[in-house]
This record gives C-alpha cells, structure tokens and sequence, in this order.
C-alpha cells in the first residue's frame, strides 16, 4: 500500500494545486494529528486540497489504484475516520470560504468548513446555522451524520437545514442533490454521513439570531434524582426555544464552581433559551425552583461566545470514548444506573450527556431523511473523556458497562456522530427500517466501497473492508 501511495503522490505532482504532504516533511505531524488520541495513524500522504478540481483529481487517482483514503474536514471523528495507517488522507482544510446571501438567508460554505469559519461569516449578518457546541469541529462531519446543538429544537438538526449539496463521487464526477434534483442521494446525505462521497460544498439555511440567555447550575444528592424526574415531565412540553441539557459527573474544579461542590458528584444543568430574554429568565426561575441548584448562572451572550465556550473542554489531543442511545421514556431503573456509575466514574471529564431532541427537529417525518425516526426524543451519550493511555482500559471499561445497563431500555438506533470506532455493528441499527433504501444509494454512487472509513454501509455485493 505504502508504495501505491507513493507512486500516486508522484502521478499528482504534476496536477494537483494544492499541498502534498508525506511522512519527514515540515508540517506533516500537524496535518495528520486528529482530535480523537485514541486513534495514532500515520497515513503515507495527505492531499491538501486548494478547491473542487483537486478533489476530483485526487478521487480519481486513488480509486483506480485502489488506495486506502480517509477525508477529513475538522478530524473530529470520535471513531477516528479522518486519517488511515500507510493510506491517503483527502484534506479539505484550505476549503474554508462562506459567501453568505443576507436576503435569502443562505450561505455557501465549502466542504472544509469548521463551525467557526460559518458562525464568523453568518453572524457578520445577524444570521445562525443550527449546528454543533464545539467550534473546532468539521461542519461537514457533523452535517452528514445529523447534527445537533444548542438549536437543534429552535430550528432542526443540521442535516434537516441543507438546502444543497454538491460532492465528488468515487468516479470523479461532481453530483448535485437537492430536494429536486438526485433526491434519493439528497434523501442519504441527511444522515447517511460518508458514505456516498467528499461534499465540496453546502447550500445552507439561516436564521435570525444574535445573543441568547444561558443559565447553568448544580445539584447534589437526593437533589439529583429530583431533578431528573422533573425533566423528564416538563421537556416533551417544553417551548421550542429551551434547550435543556443536563450532565452526570464530578464536580470541576473551577472557580466559577463553589468550593463545597468540586470534585463531587452532581448534575450539572445547561439551558439555553433562544427567544425573548424576560420570558427565558420567567422560565429560568420556574426550572431552578426544583432540586435546590447552587452556583447558578444567568447571562445573556453574544452567539460566537455560545459557539466557543464548550472548547477548551474538549480539545485536541485528549483520549475520548463513547456510546449512546435513544430512550423513548427515561425510566427510573436507567437513572438509578446512571447515578451509581458515579461512583466508579474514571476520570474527572468523563460525564453522561442527556439531552431531550423534540422540537422542531422532532417534527421531522422519519422518512424525510437518513436520520430517520426521532420517536425517541431522550439522549444519552456516555463519554469518557481522559488524557493517559494508561486509563484506556478502565475508561472503556466505565462506559461499557454502563451501557450494558442501559441498553435494554433503549429503543433501537444511534446518532452516527456519537459512534466510537467499535461499533461497525451498530450501523445498521442507526438505519434499521431505512437500511435497504440507504445501501441502494451507496451501491448507485459508490459500488467499489472506496468511501469505507465511516460509519460504512457498505453496497450490494460488495464486502465491507478496513
């Protein structure tokens, strides 16, 4: 394979505007190093795309020779999908322009973008695009899995808001879908994630917002539990403008956090509220009179300070693991589990992630998109989130125990951007009833399965490979 990737960096050479980076030369480890540390590879070439044309022509290339290729936007794939061992890597980082169109309130962004590169642009007009909570991470990754975020309820999962998408194929050829045009392929890329192709750009909606009213606090003990009973009542109610998450964890050891707090267990609470502030404060209120929260917070923010705030607790070149689920009704057996865990929690940013979907992403009809049935509006995500390899097993261990626990009261299906890089065989569970109609796109738009490092289904006929 390393000599393949050789020879094709030397066939591009001649073509290729952008960079061609191999192993040994300056600025390679930069290039290759990915978010997820759990994931050490070292690719044999990295194709710095300039635009479009040298997507296609590096496409090309590597299938004919039958190259191992990952693409990467942000590299914040939890499973690690944007790099490969001896491989090609296709890197879409120079392709970060947005042209945003104010009156219609669309904009364009390349297939490089990060969160921030859109949030920067769309927010110089006043406008927003419901996506992620970390602005680090590749919108492209993020779109073609589902997407959601602090406005997934306000105005739909990423995924529900492309207008569309133009990509190169595996034959080399630049494909448009749209809700009129290639509709079924317009239908897989909502959802589907990589399967089908490198999305070069998007087509993406917008909307009016600029500042928001953010509100956190913490509960402990007996306070927990109450807490939670009342979220799972009030949520399926709730107004579209309240995002409300909560996290299972211990305490940081922060400044902003009260001393008598730190390091213990708690449920830590994040609402955000989109609408008119006085109304989100009378809600505010109404939701902290449950469960006795301390160290409570209320700010009305700038939207790029929601959008940049989560960063510096996730950022690159920590260890992270995953699994998650969907609960139509969250039970007290499942809470009971999730607060015992606490107990054994590996490490201080390990948390369980809950949040509730519903909203305007939940009035999506299942057969709309890839994503499919949001009947199942609880989430949870477990994630172990640590620094040494030395706590790799004990951190994997934490969460998939856990899950175990959890599992039986879970309906089936899993949000693909939460998969970690062992659960191939959950894949068709994210697609479950939606399976043979997703595999007949893959097998029209990538019969060879040469778009295999992601959550793969793979075509007809055709072996999934690593």
């Amino acid at each position: 394979m390393k000599k393949a990737v050789e020879e094709l960096a030397a066939l591009l050479k001649s073509s290729f505007k952008g960079d061609l980076l191999q192993p040994g030369q300056h600025g390679f480890n930069e290039a290759g190093a990915i978010w997820n540390a759990m994931v050490a590879c070292t690719p044999a070439l990295i194709a710095r795309c300039a635009d479009t044309a040298d997507v296609q022509t590096v496409v090309r290339a590597a299938a004919a020779a039958g190259i191992l290729t990952a693409v990467r936007c942000g590299g914040h794939s939890l499973a690690g999908f944007s790099t490969c061992e001896e491989g090609l890597v296709i890197d879409l980082t120079r392709m970060r322009h947005v042209t945003v169109d104010e009156g219609n309130r669309r904009a364009q962004a390349e297939g490089g973008c990060l969160l921030a590169s859109i949030d920067s642009a769309t927010q110089r007009a006043g406008l927003v695009f419901p996506a992620g909570v970390v602005s680090h991470t590749g919108a492209g990754g993020l779109i073609l899995g589902g997407g959601t975020g602090w406005l997934t309820r306000m105005f739909g999962m990423s995924c529900d808001n492309v207008a569309r998408f133009t990509l190169v194929a595996a034959d080399g050829s630049i494909v448009r879908a749209s809700s009129s045009e290639n509709t079924e392929l317009y239908w897989a890329l909502r959802g589907g994630g990589g399967n089908f192709g490198v999305v070069t750009q998007f087509e993406l909606q917008l909307y009016p917002l600029t500042s928001v009213l953010l509100a956190g606090g913490f509960c402990v003990n007996e306070d927990i539990f109450a807490v939670l009973q009342f979220w799972r009542r009030f949520m399926p109610g709730a107004p579209d403008e309240l995002k409300w998450n909560l996290s299972l964890r211990l305490a940081p050891d922060l400044p902003a956090i009260p001393a008598a707090l730190r390091g213990r267990p708690v449920l830590s609470q994040s609402l955000l509220w989109s609408g008119d502030h006085a109304k989100g404060r009378q809600l505010v209120d109404h939701i902290f009179s449950v469960g006795n929260p301390g160290g409570v917070s209320k700010n009305v923010l700038p939207y790029l300070a929601l959008q940049t705030m989560a960063d510096a607790e996730f950022p690159h070149g920590r260890r992270y693991y995953t699994k998650s689920g969907f609960f139509e009704a969250l039970d007290d057996d499942s809470i009971f589990h999730m607060l015992n865990s606490l107990a054994t929690v590996p490490s201080a940013n390990t948390q369980i992630e809950l949040a509730y979907l519903g909203g305007a992403a939940g009035r999506v009809a299942a057969s709309e998109t890839a994503f499919g049935d949001r009947s199942a509006p609880f989430i949870v995500n477990l994630l172990a989130d640590w620094s040494s390899a030395e706590n790799d097993a004990v951190s994997i261990a934490w969460v998939r125990e856990l899950f175990g626990k959890l599992r039986p009261a879970m309906k089936p299906g899993v949000h693909v951007n939460f998969m970690s890089g062992d659960e191939q065989d959950r894949v068709h569970e994210a697609y479950h009833e939606r399976w043979d109609r997703i595999v007949a796109v893959k097998s029209h738009y990538d019969p060879k399965n040469f778009f295999r490092l992601n959550q793969n289904v793979p075509p007809l006929h055709t072996p999934s490979k690593r």
